[in-house]
């Protein structure tokens, strides 16, 4: 039986007041299949695609993108990073300003190992609550804040806190050089002491894979530390292929046509 899930899906209340409409927030979220297809997103792609935002790659049979959320840490990222290591699979890590105060030498390493850092905001805020004078703050702080502490000086990648957006936000991320990442692939894997053991990780990942997937996992999780040398043997076995974001970005540009 198909069902539903719903991630970061809570319509909003009234965010801004412009001079002609009211505008709302929304939060990123999709339809749940176990068909090995592409989930849909509904209005929400017609929404994003016209600020360059991604969710899926739409033009490949095989391959697939990590990216792990970085609030804090719970004593697993490293273990992710010896896992992606041994496999030599990319990933982007987006990071806030306390992971990046609280946890440099795993930042150092991300870079090093060949990951790319992305931008999760300073302080974690809504940005539909917030101007795009705030907003462009925000970025920037988390920018300078990567680049005092690794070799990567720009950050090309945003995730928006709690994966909400509406269409200024959207816009000024883009006006600011911003590429909005959200996601086809996610579960429930950030509540540290509601883990369910490495299968469920596991499951939830077989069970949602399909071409061009943008996974969402955190690395505070017990079950995704547990469970990422599996889900990337059985995965390459089914013939997956892990690529990073600028791989991505590169191919994007080349077949416009198809993305927007």
């Amino acid at each position: 039986m198909k069902k539903a899930i719903v991630i970061c899906t809570v319509f909003l209340t009234v965010i801004f007041i412009s001079s002609t409409k009211t505008v709302y927030g929304y939060g990123w979220g999709y339809k749940h299949n176990n068909e090995n297809k592409v989930p849909e997103v509904g209005k929400y792609g017609d929404i994003i695609k016209n600020h360059h935002a991604i969710y899926a790659d739409l033009d490949t049979k095989n391959e697939i993108y990590l990216t792990f959320d970085n609030g804090y840490e719970q004593g697993y990222t490293e273990k992710v990073l010896d896992v992606l290591k041994k496999h030599q699979v990319p990933a982007t890590f987006f990071v806030t300003g306390h992971y990046v105060k609280e946890e440099p030498e795993l930042l150092k390493r991300m870079v090093k190992d060949g990951h790319i850092i992305g931008n999760h905001s300073y302080t974690h805020p809504d940005f539909t609550t917030m101007s795009k004078e705030a907003m462009k703050k925000e970025l920037d702080k988390l920018e300078e804040a990567v680049a005092a502490v690794t070799d990567q000086k720009k950050l090309t990648y945003l995730r928006p806190p709690r994966g909400t957006f509406n269409e200024h936000t959207l816009k000024w991320a883009d006006e600011l050089g911003y590429v909005h990442v959200f996601w086809s692939l996610a579960f429930k894997d950030w509540e540290v002491n509601k883990q369910k053991g490495w299968k469920y990780a596991y499951d939830n990942i077989v069970e949602q894979i399909h071409p061009g997937a943008i996974l969402l996992l955190h690395t505070v999780s017990e079950d995704n530390a547990e469970a990422l040398d599996k889900v990337i043997t059985h995965l390459k076995k089914e013939g997956y292929v892990f690529k990073s974001l600028d791989e991505f970005m590169i191919k994007k540009e080349v077949n416009k046509e198809i993305f927007f």
